[in-house]
C-alpha cells in the first residue's frame, strides 16, 4: 500500500513505498503534485451523483403510475335574502323580481369540484392521495393517463399524517404500479421528480432537489417532511416524489406560498412515515398508533447540565398521565427518555413519531436517565385514542402554612408559600402545592424563561418544595455543587413544565 505525505513547507513530496523511499524535488514533485490531485478529484467524482442528462426516460416511465383525482361535493345553499329598502323605492320592484326567480329561502343544491393528484401502488387497485384531497367528497373518481375515469371507493384515511388510500378496479386497464423506495436513504441535494396535476392540467412532471429534510411545519404531530424545489402547485396534493431510481420516497403534501403559486418549497411525507400508514389503512380501514401516556419538552442545554447529562439528548418526561402506559410501566416525571424500543430519541419531536410507529399491546425496553444514571424498563404500549389526555391533573394536597415573602437574585424571583390570601389574589386552585411566585425580576433569569407572578414552583432540582426557604437552600446546594443552572417544576395556566433557570452570575 503507497503512503502520500504532501508537505506545506517547500515543494517536495516524500514518497514511501513497501520497497523504500526516495525524494523528489523540482518539477518531479510538480508532477506528482498534480498526479496526486487528479487522483484525489476522480476519486470524490467517483463518488458523487452526477446530474442526469434527462428526465425524459425517467418520466416516460413513471407517468403511467401516477394518476388525477378528481372529487364532487354536493353543497346545500339557501340563496340570498332581499336587502331591506325603504318603503317605496325604485329598486323595490326589481330586487323582488330578482329574488322571486331564485327562490329566495329555499335550499339550492350545487355540486363544487375539485381535483388533486395519486398514484398507484399495486395491482389490487390501491391508490395513495392526501386525506384532504377527498375529505368531504361525495363522489371520487381515478383518471388514468390515457383519461380512463374510475369509479374510487375509500378504504380508509388518517387525518394526522394526511394520507388516504382508495381503490379501484383495475381490470383491463393499462396502468403502472408505483415502486416504493426507501426515504430514509435520500439525502439533501439528491435530485427529485414530482409528477402531479397542478391546476387540473393533467399529467405534468417537474424536476429539483431535496433541499431539506425533517421538516416540521406545524402540519400534525408527527411532521417530519421532505422539503424539495421541485415544483409542486395547488392540485400536485397525493402525488408521488420520486427518486432517480423511478422509486417513491414522499407523498407532495403542502407548499408555502405567499402568493398560492409554487416559489420552490414544497413539502411532502417522507414513505418512512407513510408506509406503516398506508399498510394499516388497507389492512384495517383506520391506523392504530402506540400511546406511552406522557406530557414531554425538549432537553435544553440548561436542562442537561442540571440533570447531569453530558449532552441535550432524549425527550424530559414533564408529567405522566395517571393510570397510562408510562405509570404501569414506573416511568416518573423528571425522567429523560433516551431510547424506547431500541432505538435513540436524539430530540423530543423524535420520541411520538417512535411511539406511534410502535404496535400497541406489545412489551418493548425503555432507557431512561434518572437521579445521574441510566435505568432500564419495561413498557406495555397503549392505543392512541382522539379522546386520550396529553397531561394528568395534579390531584395532590396543598401546601399549610405561609411565610414571609423571599427574594431569591439568584433567579430573579420573589416567593412566596400559599396561604389563604395569596391564593385568593392569584386565584389559585384550593389543591394548589407548591411555592408562589408574587413578583418577577424584568431582566431577570426567570424572567427570560418566561415565570410569571401567580406560577407555582413544585420541584426544585427535582425534589418538591413548600417554602421559600426550600427553593432558596436547593438553589444554594446547585451552586455550592458548581452548576451554572437549577432546574424547576412549574404549573402555569398552561399546566406542569420544566424550566432550566441559569443561575445570576454564573
Amino acid at each position: 500500500m503507497n503512503r502520500l505525505r504532501l508537505s506545506t513547507h517547500d515543494t517536495s513530496i516524500a514518497v514511501a513505498q513497501a520497497g523504500g523511499s526516495r525524494r523528489l524535488t523540482g518539477f518531479g514533485a510538480l508532477l506528482t503534485m498534480a498526479a496526486f490531485v487528479a487522483m484525489t478529484v476522480m476519486s470524490a467524482a467517483a463518488h458523487a451523483r452526477p446530474a442526469p442528462d434527462g428526465f425524459a426516460d425517467l418520466a416516460a416511465k413513471l407517468l403511467p403510475t401516477v394518476v388525477n383525482v378528481s372529487t364532487t361535493q354536493v353543497i346545500e345553499s339557501r340563496g340570498f335574502e332581499m336587502p331591506q329598502l325603504p318603503p317605496g323605492s325604485p329598486f323595490e320592484d326589481f330586487f323582488k323580481e330578482f329574488f322571486d326567480r331564485g327562490q329566495p329561502g329555499k335550499p339550492q343544491a350545487r355540486k363544487a369540484t375539485s381535483l388533486g393528484s395519486g398514484f398507484i401502488i399495486d395491482d389490487a387497485g390501491h391508490v395513495v392521495t392526501n386525506n384532504h384531497v377527498i375529505q368531504d367528497a361525495d363522489e371520487i373518481e381515478v383518471i388514468l393517463q390515457d383519461d380512463t375515469r374510475l369509479k374510487a371507493e375509500v378504504v380508509g384515511r388518517d387525518q394526522k399524517t394526511d394520507i388516504a388510500v382508495l381503490k379501484v378496479d383495475l381490470t383491463g386497464q393499462k396502468y403502472h404500479a408505483s415502486a416504493i423506495g426507501d426515504s430514509e436513504k435520500s439525502r439533501v441535494g439528491d435530485w427529485v421528480v414530482a409528477i402531479g396535476n397542478p391546476f387540473g392540467l393533467g399529467g405534468t412532471v417537474t424536476a429539483g432537489i431535496i433541499s431539506a429534510r425533517g421538516r416540521d411545519i406545524s402540519a400534525g404531530p408527527y411532521d417530519n417532511f421532505i422539503q424539495t424545489d421541485a415544483s409542486i402547485n395547488r392540485g400536485n396534493s397525493g402525488g408521488p416524489l420520486f427518486n432517480l431510481q423511478g422509486q417513491v420516497i414522499g407523498i407532495n403534501t403542502a407548499i408555502f406560498s405567499p402568493s398560492g403559486g409554487s416559489v420552490g418549497i414544497g413539502f411532502a411525507v417522507p414513505m418512512s412515515t407513510a408506509k406503516p400508514v398506508i399498510s394499516q389503512l388497507i389492512k384495517h380501514g383506520q391506523v392504530k398508533r402506540g400511546w406511552l401516556g406522557v406530557h414531554i419538552q425538549q432537553v435544553t442545554p440548561e436542562v442537561a447540565e442540571s440533570l447531569g447529562l453530558k449532552e441535550p439528548t432524549g425527550a424530559l418526561v414533564a408529567q405522566v398521565v395517571e393510570e397510562g402506559p408510562a405509570a404501569k410501566g414506573k416511568i416518573q416525571r423528571g425522567d429523560v427518555i433516551l431510547k424506547f424500543n431500541n432505538r435513540k430519541v436524539p430530540d423530543m419531536r423524535k420520541l411520538p413519531r417512535i411511539v406511534a410507529d410502535t404496535e400497541v399491546g406489545v412489551d418493548v425496553p425503555v432507557e431512561v436517565w434518572r437521579e445521574n444514571k441510566k435505568l432500564d424498563l419495561k413498557i406495555k404500549v397503549g392505543e392512541l385514542q382522539d379522546d386520550n389526555p396529553q397531561v394528568a391533573a395534579r390531584t395532590d394536597e396543598g401546601a399549610g402554612a405561609g411565610a414571609e415573602p423571599k427574594v431569591l437574585e439568584d433567579l430573579g424571583l420573589t416567593l412566596s408559600a400559599i396561604t389563604g390570601e395569596t391564593a385568593q389574589k392569584f386565584k389559585l386552585d384550593a389543591d394548589a402545592k407548591g411555592v408562589l411566585v408574587t413578583d418577577v425580576l424584568g431582566a431577570g433569569p426567570a424572567a427570560e424563561k418566561g415565570v410569571r407572578p401567580g406560577d407555582l414552583i413544585v420541584e426544585v432540582g427535582q425534589e418538591e418544595v413548600a417554602s421559600p426557604d426550600d427553593v432558596a437552600r436547593k438553589v444554594k446546594e446547585a451552586r455550592d455543587a458548581g452548576r451554572k443552572s437549577v432546574l424547576l417544576l412549574v404549573q402555569g395556566q398552561n399546566g406542569l413544565r420544566f424550566v432550566a433557570i441559569r443561575l445570576a452570575n454564573s
